[in-house]
C-alpha cells in the first residue's frame, strides 16, 4: 500500500509541475500574442500616415511647382516647341 501512495504522490506532483509548466507557456505565449497585436496595429497606423502623406505629395499643383523649382522645367509654348517633320528623325544631322 505504500508503494502504490508513493507512486500516485509522484504522479500528482509530476501532473502538478507539468501544469505549471504549461500555464507559465500559455502566459508566454498569450504575451507575445499581445505584442504581435500591437506592433500590427502599429504598422497599420504607420501605412495609412504613409498613405495620406502619398496623397499629399501627388497633388498636380505640388509636382508642377516641383517640376518648375527643382527640376528646372517650363511650360510648353510654341517659341520653344521644335516641330520635326517626315524626314527629320533622331540620326539626322542639320
Amino acid at each position: 500500500m505504500t508503494r502504490l501512495n508513493i507512486a500516485l504522490m509522484v504522479a500528482a506532483l509530476a501532473s502538478a509541475m507539468y501544469l505549471v509548466s504549461v500555464q507559465y507557456e500559455s502566459r508566454r505565449l498569450f504575451t507575445e500574442l499581445e505584442k504581435a497585436h500591437r506592433e500590427a496595429r502599429n504598422l497599420h497606423t504607420d501605412f495609412e500616415r504613409l498613405q495620406v502623406e502619398r496623397r499629399s505629395q501627388a497633388t498636380p499643383a505640388r509636382v508642377e511647382r516641383v517640376a518648375q523649382e527643382k527640376l528646372q522645367m517650363r511650360q510648353v509654348n510654341p517659341g520653344i516647341t521644335l516641330y520635326l517633320g517626315k524626314d527629320d528623325g533622331p540620326g539626322k544631322q542639320p
